[in-house]
């Protein structure tokens, strides 16, 4: 990250009522008015997106969708187009979450066809990859990597890499409170960084941000992005107590300044 302000971004997955998303943003642009070095991202569900979009209209503070269909329009029960999201206040969406890829057998298609839809419709992209445990144990965690974002951004006309993050959330570490040691997250982020640098030469992939995902909390952030190369945090459970999520944020401006 060149400029290495962090970014903080929060999946709420299933939780949060449309008027507890709106509490929650109520009390964060009180908050985040005393922590303008990171950038936030808040991820609702789609029900709370409009309303959301509405408490944080004053403020600096980005909403994404946590999924989207490819498709502009159609029948397709249950899903939101690109555009919809754009309409509810959206700046960004989550494409490749391992929930819905291992939860809702989302292929590599539909994602490679989500990610060039997003862009298209204005959006910016989050776009999630990592290994399940038996592959890291295996040794495959580099192959699998590679795997997902050949495949997935195999339909970019080029590298736009001021609308495009990658997530690396190793799937053994979403919701089960295990967090990746230091090493490995290092060692991933790396891979990653070489794997978009082959992919896409030049100063567009050297640019492209990294964020970690994966049981992250106040208690492991300073550790996670002291890691060249983590740019930042997408978090899960602990982004849904705003004192616990400001406070990772704290803790990142804080060690990204610290170590300029």
């Amino acid at each position: 990250m060149s400029d290495r302000r962090p970014i903080i971004a929060a999946n709420w997955k299933m939780n949060k009522t449309p008027q507890e998303g709106v509490k929650f943003a109520e009390q964060l642009t009180t908050k985040a008015l005393n922590l303008g070095r990171v950038d936030f991202i808040l991820a609702p569900s789609a029900t709370g997106l409009f309303h959301i979009h509405g408490a944080l209209r004053d403020s600096a503070i980005e909403l994404a969708g946590q999924n989207m269909h490819f498709a502009e329009r159609g029948a397709y029960t249950g899903e939101n187009s690109a555009a919809m999201l754009v309409a509810s206040g959206c700046q960004w969406v989550l494409i490749g979450h391992s929930e819905r890829r291992h939860v809702f057998h989302e292929s590599d298609e539909d994602i490679r066809k989500k990610i060039p839809a997003a862009l298209s419709a204005g959006l910016k992209v989050i776009h999630c990859i990592g290994e399940r445990l038996e592959e890291r144990e295996k040794g495959r965690t580099r192959e699998i990597l590679q795997h997902q974002i050949s495949n997935d951004l195999a339909d970019l006309s080029g590298f736009p890499a001021d609308k495009l993050i990658i997530a690396y959330e190793p799937v053994w570490a979403i919701g089960t409170g295990v967090v990746a040691t230091p090493e490995q997250a290092g060692e991933a982020h790396a891979q990653i960084r070489e794997i978009v640098g082959q992919l896409f030469p030049g100063p567009s992939g050297e640019q492209v941000k990294i964020l970690y995902g994966g049981s992250v909390k106040s208690d492991s952030a300073a550790a996670l992005i002291r890691i060249p190369g983590i740019d930042g945090f997408l978090i899960g459970g602990a982004s849904l107590d705003v004192d616990e999520y400001c406070n990772i944020a704290e803790i990142a401006a804080t060690e990204v300044l610290d170590n300029r």
